[in-house]
């Protein structure tokens, strides 16, 4: 499992689905996230690579400190 946020996001599961695992984020935040980071919302979080993961966490903090 990826770890984003301090959440464990499943592998198996679409990006866009598993992003809403982290608290706060709904369908609609997911897709936004995805459409920043450029990353196929039918993109398999076990494809992810470590430089697509590390795009993930930046625009979660960046998301996270405009609601702070």
């Amino acid at each position: 499992m990826a770890r984003i946020a301090g959440v464990d996001i499943p592998n198996e599961k679409r990006v866009d689905i598993s992003l809403r695992y982290i608290y706060g984020i709904g369908p609609t935040s997911a897709s936004k996230i995805c459409a920043q980071t450029g990353i196929a919302p039918e993109t398999k979080t076990r494809d992810l690579t470590d430089a697509t993961a590390g795009k993930l966490k930046g625009v979660l903090d960046n998301y996270a400190k405009s609601f702070a």
